[in-house]
């Protein structure tokens, strides 16, 4: 699991923590996806803190099962009802580009600043 480095300062500033990014996917990966926008981009509420999903944040993922979550994007549903049709667009591709990278290409963009990974706790 990773987020970019633009999506890394979004939930920085919003009080989102890799616990709760990680959460996130464990749902995906129990099936529970909010919306599948199709080519691998996935649309998934994460809650806000001491207020649930129902008033959160909304997070477009990069997600191919089994091989690599990466969030791209969050908004707060108060700030913004959703992406339009070019800034979907372009999140496929860029999604796409990175689904595509094998892992040496992942390790380049984590040296460079342009990925994080999301720490958490495996056993849960």
């Amino acid at each position: 699991m990773f987020k970019t480095k633009a999506f890394a300062r979004f939930a920085r500033k919003e009080g989102l923590d890799d616990k709760m990014l990680a959460a996130a996917i464990a749902d995906i990966e129990r099936g529970l996806i909010d919306a599948d926008l199709g080519g691998g981009l996935i649309k998934q509420r994460v809650a806000r803190s001491g207020r649930g999903k129902r008033g959160g944040f909304r997070t477009l993922i990069a997600y191919r099962v089994g091989k690599r979550a990466l969030f791209l994007f969050g908004f707060a549903k108060n700030d913004q009802a959703n992406i339009g049709p070019e800034d979907e667009r372009d999140l496929k591709d860029y999604g796409a580009m990175l689904l595509a990278l094998d892992d040496a290409g992942i390790d380049l963009m984590i040296e460079n600043g342009e990925l994080r990974e999301i720490s958490y706790d495996e056993k849960k």
